[in-house]
């Protein structure tokens, strides 16, 4: 049974780090490239022709969130596997709190299917409404991160729980997840200061990619070798 327990382990490491890089790369295509160069803030005219010029990069960009969900679903199994032998009640906590957040993440990328359908008929009009859909996008997803901030936090303190994952990982696992957490939670409750939360936002970009994509790095080199 205890090797049985230690293949699951290292397949679960294994499974979750990868995914965790292909949900990276994704995400760089889908928010970093896709999303910002077609979506214009305050601007829904030129949002709509730059969507409407470059349909296949938003059905790309699309696309690109369809994998990231999938690949949050491989994420949440993976880390509860992993992180079960460490502390089994935190690690089902955030299992839960992860599908919670990919949950959330799928009914903010409908918006995004609902703005596609729109521009395959007449484009008059209809500026405001495929605005108001992305809208509806970046907000749901910046609610979620909240909860993926919780997830992060969590993630962290079961770490912190075993030496042979390294304490800066668990620290800086910690922090991404209180930098997820703090960032969103201003931008969906204290809009009056959004110029401020965006400033921050840059500051803590860092460790905020760094602390789970860190992780899942260590996952492929290291716990893919776990032994307990």
């Amino acid at each position: 049974m205890k090797a049985t327990n230690q293949t699951m382990q290292q397949k679960a490491a294994t499974s979750s780090s990868v995914a965790l890089l292909v949900m990276t790369c994704a995400a760089f295509f889908a928010q970093g490239y896709a999303h910002s160069s077609l979506v214009i803030d305050g601007d829904a005219a030129t949002t709509l022709k730059n969507i409407h010029a470059s349909q296949s990069l938003f059905r790309l960009e699309v696309l690109g969130w369809l994998i990231i969900v999938i690949m949050d679903l491989v994420v949440s199994w993976g880390f509860y596997v992993f992180l079960k032998p460490i502390h089994p009640s935190y690690a089902l906590l955030a299992g839960w709190l992860r599908l919670l957040y990919t949950a959330i993440l799928a009914i903010a990328i409908s918006h995004l299917v609902i703005a596609n359908g729109m521009i395959q008929g007449p484009v008059s009009g209809v500026a405001q409404q495929v605005m108001g859909s992305i809208t509806a996008f970046e907000a749901i997803w910046s609610l979620g991160l909240i909860i993926f901030g919780l997830h992060l936090i969590t993630v962290g303190f079961i770490a912190m729980n075993t030496r042979k994952i390294p304490k800066v990982l668990s620290i800086l696992l910690v922090l991404a997840g209180f930098s997820y957490f703090i960032i969103h939670f201003m931008y969906g409750f204290i809009p009056q200061i959004e110029r401020f939360t965006g400033i921050l936002e840059l500051i803590l970009m860092a460790p905020m990619v760094i602390g789970e994509l860190g992780f899942g790095v260590w996952l492929l080199v290291k716990g893919r070798k776990w032994t307990p």
